[in-house]
């Protein structure tokens, strides 16, 4: 079973925190970071911006993958909201096991 690492960013730690809370309760991803605020500087629509945000870490399995972004989206505030899948290639067998067992329960609401 192949982890990934989920990365996104939302505007706030309210919303960051509601999204943690959500994946965790669906059994979506077995554990997600809510960051500290960053500053997020890039261009959208022709102009340059500059905002405050917060970056969310989510680990889960690669089989979750379809399902998790549909959730971020349906929460996410932002038109184009960022959702980075990265493959964990290599970690700690006994994590990378957590993160299925918690991940793989027949009983996902």
């Amino acid at each position: 079973m192949e982890s990934i690492l989920i990365i996104t960013n939302l505007p706030d730690r309210e919303s960051a925190m509601a999204l943690a809370q959500r994946l965790i309760e669906h059994r979506l991803a077995a554990c997600v970071n809510v960051m500290a605020s960053c500053t997020s500087v890039y261009h959208w629509r022709g102009e340059n911006e500059t905002v405050s945000e917060v970056p969310v870490l989510i680990k889960t399995l690669a089989q979750h993958y379809a399902q998790l972004e549909q959730l971020i989206k349906s929460m996410h505030p932002y038109e184009l909201p960022e959702i980075i899948a990265v493959p964990i290639t290599n970690g700690l067998p006994a994590y990378l096991k957590w993160i299925a067992d918690e991940t793989l329960v027949s009983d996902k609401k």
